[in-house]
């Protein structure tokens, strides 16, 4: 019997935030399943991010590598493969892959329904093209597959959670289901400027430890941490309510829950705003394969890519995986791989950015000119080297240091090959005139 796949995103979580005090619910699917540590993202940005996601390419091979561009309609997404092998598919929550780039220019959806033919094919859809567009901590609304706005009163969280509880509750049981959540929480809601955890769960956090790798920079996470995790407290009830809606319709044993986020959050420390860069308070995200069709294991160590992701639920599923995807299948239920050296990603808007980081060592290249003009470039300068062994906060940038040249030499051979096995050129490095800022 195929199971049932629920893909739980948040957005802009940090890894970090995945414990038992404040997600106990996830926590406790870890523990019945497998957690990964190392997981990172390909694209340290929304749009980006969900592209790599529904088509299992990388930014540049999808075309989709800044916010604004939508999902090619030729492509086949996640949801197609699904609905060709016999599933019903769901999408509920943030899209952020229909909207054209430019005012003025193509189709704008940002408040309004999305065209079902950029839908990405998914059948049930309770979705807005950007959520905080329609929306904020509390109140808004999204569209169904057929364009008719749907309002929703309440925490935003709880109420997108609240479409995905009325599917599995009304579903075609003749079938197995694959259903996307995106949530937005606990993304900063862009028009306020701030973060918006629920009213009630706020105080609880006020005294909360802060992460080592933002103390020491500047940024605005004494004030926003708070909310940020209260919002994160939130998806963890929600993900508590989802679980309990599965074992009431006897599905739980059959169904494989994965939890996960498409980037970091590293509050103003690294650049002027939250994600963009190559430092692991931006990349590294929480990665869970939970649920009764997923086998107990021991944490894995081993490196995990979002674009890994794609692979990987389609093997769960028994369907046969392209050969354009990018990315490999993780070890779960007692598949190996074969583990990665290391993972990489690509970095736009705010700049031109390529990184590769393994277990030991982070190596960042940045091309000269705007990221907002240009995606890609055959020549780039070295940006960031970080001894990640004893330096995990990246406090120590080495790129400039000549005692670490034959590491630095390493670092762009591997970064090298993996830009040339996504499909961009290959590069050519130059030395950095001075150490970037950490």
């Amino acid at each position: 019997m195929r199971p049932n796949i629920i893909f739980y995103f948040s957005d802009q979580q940090r890894w970090d935030t995945l414990n038992e005090t404040l997600m106990p619910n996830v926590t406790e699917l870890s523990e019945e399943g497998v957690l990964f540590e190392n997981s990172f993202t390909c694209q340290p940005v929304c749009g980006p991010a969900r592209a790599c996601l529904q088509t299992g390419q990388f930014a540049t091979q999808n075309k989709c590598y800044w916010n604004g561009i939508a999902l090619p309609e030729d492509v086949k997404t996640l949801a197609d493969h699904f609905n060709e092998n016999g599933y019903d598919t769901a999408y509920i929550g943030k899209w952020h892959l229909a909207s054209d780039r430019y005012p003025g220019i193509g189709i704008h959806c940002e408040k309004t329904a999305v065209p079902k033919e950029r839908q990405g094919g998914y059948k049930y859809w309770r979705a807005a093209d950007v959520l905080e567009f329609t929306s904020h901590g509390y109140d808004g609304y999204v569209f169904d597959e057929d364009g008719n706005k749907l309002d929703f009163k309440g925490y935003r969280a709880d109420c997108i959670n609240d479409f995905a509880v009325e599917y599995i509750r009304n579903r075609n049981e003749e079938k197995p289901f694959f259903m996307f959540i995106s949530q937005l929480e606990p993304h900063h809601q862009n028009d306020h400027g701030h973060f918006e955890g629920p009213t009630e769960k706020i105080e609880k956090f006020r005294s909360y430890p802060l992460p080592d790798d933002l103390t020491f920079l500047k940024g605005n996470y004494e004030e926003e941490y708070p909310d940020y995790l209260a919002a994160i407290s939130s998806l963890d009830d929600n993900v508590g309510r989802l679980i309990e809606t599965l074992k009431e319709k006897g599905i739980y044993e059959n169904t494989v829950i994965v939890y996960t986020s498409d980037h970091g959050c590293h509050f103003k420390t690294r650049n002027i705003e939250y994600k963009r860069s190559c430092h692991d308070s931006s990349i590294h995200t929480p990665l869970v394969f939970g649920g009764g069709a997923i086998n107990k294991s021991e944490n894995s160590k081993a490196l995990a890519s979002l674009i890994d992701l794609p692979p990987t639920l389609l093997h769960l599923a028994g369907i046969d995986i392209p050969d354009s995807y990018s990315g490999k299948i993780l070890p779960v239920n007692g598949y190996d791989y074969g583990e990665r050296d290391c993972v990489f990603v690509q970095i736009s808007e705010s700049h031109i950015g390529r990184c590769v980081r393994t277990k030991e060592w982070k190596y960042s290249a940045k091309a000269k000119g705007s990221g907002w003009i240009r995606h890609s470039a055959v020549h780039y300068y070295d940006d960031f080297l970080y001894d990640l062994v004893n330096d995990p906060c990246e406090k120590n940038n080495l790129v400039c240091d000549a005692n670490y040249s034959a590491v630095l030499g390493e670092m762009r051979n591997l970064l090298s090959r993996e830009m040339v096995n996504a499909g961009e050129k290959k590069p050519i490095f130059h030395k950095a005139t001075k150490a970037g800022k950490s």
